[in-house]
């Protein structure tokens, strides 16, 4: 495993020391809500019918966004598509990943039930709106 996992407390505490937060939930994920200074850079994306299919350019865009010795947190809605997310980003040559257990929302069990919390649910601080040159559509432009 090229990455590390983390709780959302220990994310946190690693954002206090200069890390980067990737969330690779879908655009209106992450636009309903996504921890303060985050960027979005989508692994899936909503097609026509309402379903997900693979972002074509998310490896691109992720390599074109930060240096290959940026340190990433990254963050999906309850942690299976930012393990994804890393292994495309250690295969890019990202060597300083961290996936966050839980994601923003929360893990669930196949009945309902949080397995472990997410970043939400923690109390950590959260924005619906992406700071200036953090979303992904500024982000995939140009």
């Amino acid at each position: 495993m090229s990455y590390a996992t983390r709780q959302p407390a220990a994310a946190r505490e690693l954002l206090d020391q200069g890390w980067i937060y990737v969330d690779v939930r879908t655009v209106e994920e992450f636009d309903a809500g996504h921890p303060v200074g985050a960027y979005n850079v989508p692994l899936l994306l909503r097609d026509a019918s309402g379903g997900m299919t693979p972002n074509p350019n998310f490896a691109a865009v992720l390599g074109k966004a930060f240096a290959r010795d940026a340190k990433l947190v990254i963050g999906c809605r309850s942690g299976q598509r930012s393990m994804k997310a890393c292994e495309v980003a250690a295969s890019l040559g990202f060597a300083s990943l961290v996936n966050m257990a839980g994601g923003f929302v929360g893990a669930t069990d196949m009945f309902g039930r949080v397995k472990e919390a997410g970043w939400q649910a923690c109390g950590l601080p959260c924005a619906q709106r992406a700071e200036s040159g953090r979303s992904w559509r500024e982000l995939s432009a140009g």
